[in-house]
């Protein structure tokens, strides 16, 4: 599952604490597009996160392989940053990643990487690139075309993590409904867990006011995600991934109990530019305490 937050220990029966379906659900991504953050903002933004109290909400700071070499200067003394280093160009920026955060006080927790042509060559590149790095989670985006099957196979074999693009900054980045489900009962089906990037900014599915474009709810992944686990057909996951209805998917989520964390250990984390909006989210329909948002926000 995501990485812990370091934020303040609240005992796990006390009214103010963060349920256990929404612990490590958010990887902070707010130097990505939308958000676009300056790493020397998001760097300090992401360590106040980690220290609130809703700070078990937050899992790694994930940044792209060559943000690196500029990373030192940024870093908190007397601590060290956990990382998700994403590489887009493939096994070689993994190798390159490990060895500039060697001399950071940070700790490469998972690496994000895409698929080049050639699924074989491609995993023997990645297992040659992660050679004596025992404690990195691997994530590989699965493509979006005819490859997906074998490569969520091949990832079964291995015990790699697969990596589902769920939207973008255009409209075709975002698959629709049945692509979705399709890709979530592959993997799930194959017993591999997985991570969501890109365009779930809202708990909930819903059309974008300003770009048009139809987006995937976070709370909407984890439902479909739970269903099939119980062996849920694809239609069944349509229309949980299509379900805009506020108030029934919070009561999904809540009558999941102990199932909605066993979907966690499948539909892992998703990466969002800003933490805070989710978790305002959440609090609005009812599903962590408000006392979390009430003057913990830190916006990045």
């Amino acid at each position: 599952m995501g990485g812990p937050g370091t934020g303040a220990v609240i005992a796990p029966d006390s009214p103010n604490a963060l349920p256990a379906f929404a612990r490590g659900l958010c990887d902070d991504a707010a130097v990505f597009p939308p958000g676009l953050v300056p790493l020397e903002r998001a760097v300090p933004a992401h360590v106040r996160h980690r220290a609130a109290d809703y700070g078990e909400l937050v899992g790694p700071l994930v940044l792209a392989e060559p943000a690196l070499a500029s990373l030192g200067p940024l870093l908190p003394a007397g601590r060290r940053l956990a990382l998700s280093v994403t590489a887009p160009e493939g096994p070689a920026q993994v190798s390159t990643a490990l060895a500039t955060a060697n001399g950071l006080a940070v700790d490469v927790v998972a690496v994000e990487v895409a698929v080049p042509a050639g699924v074989p060559e491609f995993l023997a590149a990645l297992d040659t690139a992660l050679a004596g790095a025992h404690d990195v989670t691997v994530y590989v985006e699965v493509p979006r075309d005819e490859r997906r099957a074998e490569v969520v196979a091949a990832l079964a074999e291995t015990g790699y993590r697969a990596k589902l693009r769920t939207g973008g900054v255009r409209a075709e980045l975002y698959p629709d409904e049945a692509e979705l489900a399709s890709a979530i009962a592959t993997v799930v089906g194959a017993g591999v867990p997985f991570k969501a990037t890109a365009g779930l900014h809202h708990a909930l599915r819903n059309t974008d006011p300003a770009t048009r474009f139809e987006q995937h709810g976070f709370l909407n992944l984890l439902l479909a995600t739970a269903a099939a686990l119980r062996g849920a057909d694809e239609p069944a996951l349509r229309a949980l991934l299509a379900e805009r209805d506020g108030a029934r998917v919070a009561a999904g989520v809540r009558d999941l109990g102990e199932a909605g964390v066993t979907a966690r250990r499948a539909f892992v984390s998703f990466g969002t530019c800003s933490i805070t909006e989710p978790l305002e989210e959440l609090a609005g329909l009812g599903l962590v305490p408000p006392a979390l948002v009430s003057g913990e926000g830190v916006t990045a």
